[in-house]
């Protein structure tokens, strides 16, 4: 008979931080097609949702090759991609950034954006642009990023209202 002070708690899932591998992309196609069909639903109307979503594949092979042309942050948890951002270092812009939708408000996004924005003050960038969906903008606004804007993009004969954004970085010493 187990005695009830006794019991242990279940483990809680550890959040990793890495850069990605082409293995993360099978799983990053599923983070992108669910953050934004079931994520973004209070934000944009199914139409609007279904036309961003086909955007790209939902295949390894498309998240693979854009990983040659971003450099990708991962979020894992038990070994599986749960969240990414995309980074154009050279550009000093984020590509993109998603977090499986039942993860979403837990920090790893804004610690993927941290790790960006570290990464990019190491290749001597001062400053990191995005364009925001609505869901994110907010949040980004408390990081510490300026509205440049709003803008209206094309997908699949929706258009989708974003935001674009600026962050200055400043290194601080640790």
């Amino acid at each position: 008979m187990l005695n009830i002070d006794q019991r242990q708690a279940a483990p809680t899932a550890r959040i990793t931080y890495r850069a990605g591998l082409a293995r993360d992309a099978a799983d990053q196609a599923e983070v992108f097609y669910h953050a934004v069909m079931q994520g973004a639903a209070t934000h944009y109307n199914l139409s609007e949702r279904r036309a961003w979503a086909n955007v790209l594949p939902r295949e390894a092979s498309a998240w693979a090759a854009r990983q040659a042309l971003y450099t990708t942050l991962v979020a894992t948890c038990d070994g599986r991609c749960v969240g990414f951002l995309e980074l154009s270092v050279s550009a000093g812009r984020i590509e993109t950034l998603y977090v499986w939708p039942s993860l979403a408000g837990r920090g790893i996004g804004s610690t993927l954006l941290i790790h960006a924005e570290r990464l990019l003050l190491e290749q001597g960038q001062f400053r990191a642009e995005i364009e925001a969906s609505l869901m994110l903008h907010e949040r980004l606004l408390r990081r510490g990023f300026e509205n440049l804007g709003e803008q209206w993009v094309e997908r699949s004969g929706e258009l989708l209202k974003r935001y674009r954004m600026v962050k200055q970085l400043k290194a601080i010493e640790t």
